[in-house]
């Protein structure tokens, strides 16, 4: 800001010193002078008044701009960005085929020392060691032998080997094993681990038919202390079915499967002749 300072001595030589400007008639040079002044200090002061009010007006356009800005956005995200629908979860993994293995041994401890041993043969022909079941009580030296398999073709051919034939006589092996190649439809290895298990073994006229009258008796099974724990069908032959239960109670279970409800509802579902089983408790898992 501009200021000008006149001493009144300067502009009026004959004003008393202790006199205003203000307190005497002005002449014409000195009113022009303060016209000057006062011109200035209106003009300025119009001015920062001029650049007050634009700068709030642009202050508050920038903010009314900021929210406007925020709502388009929120807008359009709100608007535009569509949420896609979650992707239906994997189906789970099919469970590997098995070979099942039934025969009886003289030994199971040397049998099962020898069976170990040969174990790089079944890697080769690609089988892998899963479950070895030994049966109950008088039927403790009946082993059952459950491997999963790469290749049933492959897992044939080995086991007419004439090697394993002499491998299984040596380890103690009597009598004809007996040998399924099962397709398996359901393992739930989430079940019941009880070492306690029971394999049934039924043949069905229509596998739909069957499966649809199994299923709707489930807690039937469940109320007399079974678990279903894999299900499967032969390789190729769908009528002739495998299953296996964990077993909570075993007179509970045979209770169940000698019941004439059960007889009855097999024979609804279309099973074919009397179903086999074997009890066994799980002697080793790999």
């Amino acid at each position: 800001m501009l200021v000008i300072h006149l001493h009144c001595s300067a502009i009026h030589p004959i004003l008393p010193n202790n006199h205003s400007l203000l307190c005497t008639p002005v002449p014409p040079l000195e009113g022009f002078i303060y016209s000057i002044i006062y011109k200035k200090n209106k003009m300025k002061k119009t001015t920062l008044f001029a650049m007050l009010f634009a700068a709030g007006i642009c202050l508050l356009a920038s903010c009314n701009s900021g929210e406007s800005k925020t709502d388009e956005t929120t807008g359009a995200d709100t608007t535009t960005k569509k949420e896609e629908p979650a992707p239906p979860p994997a189906a789970p993994a099919k469970p590997a085929n098995v070979v099942l293995i039934w025969h009886k041994v003289t030994n199971f401890s040397k049998w099962l020392a020898l069976y170990e041993s040969h174990d790089s043969a079944r890697l080769a022909n690609g089988l892998h060691n899963y479950i070895i079941g030994r049966g109950l009580a008088k039927d403790s030296n009946m082993v059952m032998v459950a491997l999963k398999m790469d290749d049933a073709e492959k897992a044939k051919q080995f086991a007419a080997s004439p090697d394993l034939k002499a491998a299984m006589q040596k380890g103690g092996v009597s009598g004809t094993p007996k040998m399924s190649y099962v397709d398996v439809q359901m393992l739930d290895a989430s079940t019941d681990n009880a070492d306690l298990r029971v394999m049934r073994m039924v043949k069905v006229k229509d596998y739909d038919t069957w499966k649809k009258a199994f299923d709707s008796t489930k807690q039937t099974r469940t109320d007399a202390g079974l678990t279903e724990r894999a299900l499967g069908y032969t390789i190729g032959d769908n009528h002739d079915i495998t299953i296996v239960y964990t077993v909570a109670d075993k007179k509970k279970a045979e209770a169940y499967f000698n019941s004439p409800e059960l007889k009855e509802r097999m024979k609804t579902g279309g099973v074919d002749g009397a179903p086999e089983t074997f009890w066994y408790n799980v002697a080793k898992k790999y």
